[in-house]
């Protein structure tokens, strides 16, 4: 398959599945919003402690928040014990689907995923809605029970699907399957008398180890809240939801075009290899993806910085009333849209640079996602004793940054003896930055001048304000960066002819 049929497949697959995933949030997002309105912050607080996966370590931390953490008063957060049985068992339960999403993943199986995901996060909200105003004495159980849900209806979508697609030999999705039955997915002796493929398991190893990294990177604020007690469960509850809410245009746009893309590079360019040594159009078709998706990031993360750092209360406000637009909930969530930008170009570098690193050089990184999980967990504790919960994020920050850079050296080094530059992509024209300049000054003043305490007229002006500012944005970002203009045109076009040869 050439670059460009495996490019109109990465675009079909972090494309096509955008307008259902949008309704499916813009559900979840009201449901969740009239949840907010019955519980209390320290409810929401404990709910997103996190357990690892796998089921040595959901039994051991399940004893560890029981026996050796600080337990909630069971008057006020009944329920706690039965409460972290059930979510380690929920991981167990997701894990066993791991195998079935990771060969939907490579297959790109766009609708599956899509509706897996989809049916399970809507049948949580709709389930949690339920038991909140049916049953609010149950407590952490209607949390917990939502989560099992959750994992059970996401396994059982991808189990129903293999089983019958496996099962059908004249489907022509089954004939390119690496599989033919169900019972392939199970450990088993291969043709060479091996239980186990050496090269593939030290691979696996080394993803594993920053696997485990990135995710002390990822969610490590969340332990050391947990272990080292440096907010109350009350703090705890508002930074999930500002978290959350902040997180929901990263895991709605940049994680499927981070997921997309990874599978794009990987299939285009050999791993370890050397660029002066891979086909050439190969090359330029990945440094036009590459700078095309950069650019992208870039303007989006702005995008989000410039215009939430005016519209944060006013969001919570709506989102969550005065328990999150009071406090701490506007600071937090105009700190984490500076993150999101970093977040943004973060997803694009990482996911060409894994892609085309050699196992010897993932090693390495991992050295240093090592030193950079040690110096965050510290940053974190340090700065969340001197600015609070706002020290999370600003760490979080640092860390993204630090990754960004790594990620730079490793593409500008990639490219430095061909002659793409991909990392042109992270420079906007005069024009553009100084139209970013401009709507952050005015949807500043406008909040000052009109929000949050003057009724929904002057609200309601303040939206029309800032409607006004992303349209001269846009507008101007279509007229100076024809180039982008052009690519997401032409990608939606080899989507769609995908989509008729598929």
């Amino acid at each position: 398959m050439g670059s460009r049929e495996v490019l109109g497949q990465a675009a079909r697959l972090a494309s096509s599945g955008l307008p259902p995933q949008v309704l499916f949030r813009l559900i979840t997002f009201v449901l969740n919003a009239f949840i907010l309105r019955f519980l209390s912050k320290e409810i929401v607080g404990i709910v997103n402690v996190r357990v690892p996966l796998g089921m040595f370590w959901s039994l051991l931390l399940g004893w560890v928040w029981l026996q050796l953490l600080e337990v909630p008063d069971p008057n006020a957060v009944p329920h706690y014990g039965s409460g972290v049985v059930l979510f380690g068992l929920s991981a167990v339960v997701e894990l066993l689907g791991e195998p079935f999403w990771v060969l939907a993943q490579a297959q790109m199986f766009v609708k599956l995923k899509v509706i897996a995901e989809s049916l399970s996060v809507i049948f949580k909200s709709v389930l949690t809605a339920f038991l909140v105003l049916w049953s609010p004495h149950w407590g952490l159980y209607i949390f917990s029970l939502a989560q099992l849900f959750y994992t059970a209806v996401l396994v059982l979508c991808y189990v129903i699907y293999f089983t019958k697609l496996l099962g059908s030999s004249e489907s022509t999705k089954q004939q390119t399957l690496p599989v033919s039955r169900m019972t392939d997915m199970l450990p088993s002796i291969t043709r060479s008398r091996a239980f186990v493929n050496w090269k593939e398991a030290k691979l696996t190893w080394s993803f594993f180890k920053q696997s485990f990294l990135k995710q002390i990177l990822t969610e490590g604020e969340r332990y050391v809240m947990t272990f080292l007690n440096v907010l109350n469960f009350g703090d705890q509850g508002v930074y999930d939801i500002v978290n959350n809410l902040g997180s929901l245009v990263a895991r709605l746009i940049f994680q499927p075009i981070e997921e997309s893309f990874y599978i794009f590079f990987a299939k285009v360019l050999e791993r370890g290899k050397d660029a002066t040594l891979q086909k050439q159009e190969d090359m330029a078709v990945a440094a036009t993806v590459l700078e095309s998706l950069l650019k992208l990031a870039l303007l989006a993360g702005l995008t989000i910085t410039v215009f939430g750092f005016a519209y944060s209360q006013l969001a919570l406000d709506i989102y969550g009333g005065v328990m999150l637009s009071s406090g701490s909930g506007p600071v937090l969530l105009r700190s984490y849209c500076l993150y999101v930008l970093l977040l943004a170009i973060n997803g694009v570098t990482e996911c060409f640079t894994f892609a085309a690193m050699s196992k010897e050089e993932v090693d390495r990184y991992n050295f240093t996602m090592l030193a950079l999980s040690s110096s965050f967990l510290v940053l974190s504790y340090l700065l969340t004793q001197w600015c609070g919960s706002v020290g999370f994020i600003l760490a979080n920050c640092f860390n993204m940054g630090i990754r960004i850079t790594q990620s730079l050296c490793f593409i500008h080094h990639y490219y430095r003896k061909s002659p793409h530059r991909p990392l042109a992509g992270l420079c906007l024209s005069p024009a553009l930055l100084g139209a970013f300049a401009l709507s952050g000054g005015i949807t500043g003043i406008s909040e000052v001048l009109l929000c949050c305490e003057q009724g929904w007229p002057a609200r309601l002006a303040h939206i029309a304000v800032g409607a006004l500012c992303l349209g001269m944005t846009v507008g101007t970002a279509f007229l100076t960066e024809t180039r982008l203009i052009h690519f997401v045109r032409t990608q939606l076009g080899v989507s769609r002819l995908a989509d008729k040869t598929l």
